[in-house]
């Protein structure tokens, strides 16, 4: 390269408006486990990090590198905005629960009740993750928590009840509907009485730690289009 080159290239370095570099970055993306097909099909671009959405916040409290947090809980959200850590949340999904057995059922449980009635291996969600909790409203609204002692499991985020299930390691748990879905045939879905679901509604928001947040709040408007509000209506989300 000439010294005419450099210059000019040192020259336009200067002159480029701040930021511009870092939102060229990939974007780092903290999301549910619950969102874990569903996020890359909206855009692939994002380095993605599913887990419980509880663990996210608290990675995020300690200075973690995200750039976006997704959770399947508004209260961990909403926490993180009150201290001033996230900007402003918005809504972009909804889901419901399901009690969802092995594709054999092996322990026939076809109602709620049966959790009750019968000698099943039930695995939950421990209460601090998103589904944990939303488990035991529901089952404080059925009268049923005392099937919570039949528990052989509680597991750290939704996913790992998934694959317990998937494995027949445990005959019934608590998931959302669209991880039924997502299981492709491996999982059927009990149905839980709408009058005892919780309000499960997702929420969004831009990290203030971010070196890119540009690029982070047109994520997150992209998460209202039509094209990804089609995406998580197909993946069984409802949408805003």
């Amino acid at each position: 390269m000439t010294r005419a080159a450099v210059g000019v290239l040192a020259l336009a370095l200067v002159l480029a408006p701040a930021g511009s570099a870092t939102d060229q970055a990939r974007l780092s993306v903290f999301a549910a486990s619950s969102l874990t097909e569903v996020f890359p099909a909206i855009d692939r671009g994002p380095s993605y990090s599913f887990a419980g959405s509880n663990q996210l916040a608290f990675q995020i409290r300690q200075g973690a590198p995200a750039d976006v947090f997704a959770s399947a809980a508004p209260s961990y959200v909403h926490e993180l905005f009150r201290d001033g850590l996230v900007e402003r949340p918005r809504t972009f999904a909804a889901n419901a629960l399901v009690l969802a057995v092995p594709r054999s059922n092996p322990s026939r449980v076809r109602t709620m009740w049966d959790l009750r009635d019968k000698n099943v291996r039930l695995v939950v969600g421990t209460a601090t993750v998103p589904i944990g909790d939303y488990t035991r409203r529901v089952l404080r609204r059925l009268g049923l928590t005392s099937i919570l002692d039949k528990a052989v499991s509680q597991e750290p985020d939704v996913k790992s009840i998934v694959g317990k299930l998937a494995l027949a390691e445990a005959d019934a748990g608590f998931v959302y509907r669209t991880d039924v879905r997502a299981a492709s045939g491996r999982l059927r879905a009990v149905s839980i009485p709408a009058w005892a679901q919780p309000a499960v509604r997702y929420q969004v928001a831009v990290v203030r730690a971010s070196r890119s947040r540009a690029a982070a709040r047109r994520y997150v408007e992209s998460l209202s289009t039509p094209r990804a509000k089609r995406l998580l209506r197909n993946a069984g989300f409802a949408v805003p």
